[in-house]
């Protein structure tokens, strides 16, 4: 007996045309969708290393600039001591030299009365010093005589002050009973033996311009008389002898 094969099923389906389309269509989206998602994948990973990236060197950036900002801070504190010492240094060194001058000038003053660096003399006007006052127009005068003539010799006697200058446009010269009207009219007693400091306060009439000071010392006898000019910018700049004051 022989064995005949079934007849194949035959299966009628309908033909869709867009149905092909539409899974076409689905399929193509899909795609774009799946590189669409690929890309943004892409750029966030790329987005996430560039700010990990930036984010460092600015923190370096930032680390530097504080460096450079403190080292500046301390170059300006250091240039700041720097000033500061030197502006030291300079005042010191302006004392000194104020020192050096005073001592000079202390040293030609005891030398000129031990008779170390000139001849003996007699009474001297060594110097006058004019200091301004607690009240307007108001000075203080001091004057410093000296004599070497004989050691331990007493010179005594009076002392004047008078000052010229100008006055209402005139040229005019204040005699000491002007100046100390409430003063001896005959000058300042001075008794000393080696040399002495007189001091006295005057006062300036309203509209007065000093530009000298006289001082006359009369001692008499051996002693003599002494007299000198000063400059009244002198007098007001003038540097201070040593207030000793040698009494007989």
């Amino acid at each position: 007996m022989v064995n005949v094969s079934p007849p194949p099923v035959l299966v009628v389906r309908p033909h869709d045309p867009r149905r092909r389309r539409r899974l076409a269509l689905l399929l193509a989206l899909a795609w774009i969708a799946s590189v669409l998602l690929a890309l943004g994948l892409m750029q966030l990973v790329q987005g996430q290393i560039a700010g990990v990236v930036d984010h460092g060197a600015l923190n370096a950036a930032q680390h530097e600039i504080e460096t450079l900002r403190q080292q500046n801070a301390a170059l300006e504190r250091a240039e700041q001591v720097a000033r500061a010492a030197n502006a030291d240094l300079q005042q010191t060194m302006r004392d000194h030299q104020e020192q050096i001058a005073g001592l000079r000038a202390d040293l030609a003053f005891f030398s000129r009365l031990t008779g170390g660096a000139g001849r003996r003399e007699g009474l001297n006007v060594h110097g006058a010093r004019v200091q301004a006052g607690d009240s307007a127009r108001v000075y203080n005068v001091t004057v410093t005589l000296t004599q070497n003539l004989k050691s331990g010799q007493v010179a005594a006697g009076r002392v004047k002050i008078s000052l010229s200058g100008v006055r209402d446009g005139k040229l005019t010269t204040l005699p000491w009973s002007e100046l100390a009207p409430d003063q001896d009219a005959n000058g300042l007693a001075f008794s000393f033996k080696y040399f002495q400091q007189i001091r006295a306060t005057v006062m300036l009439p309203p509209g007065f311009a000093p530009s000298r000071v006289r001082v006359e010392a009369d001692a008499g006898g051996d002693m003599g008389r002494a007299d000198q000019d000063y400059a009244w910018a002198d007098a007001l700049s003038a540097q201070e002898v040593p207030d000793v004051q040698q009494q007989p």
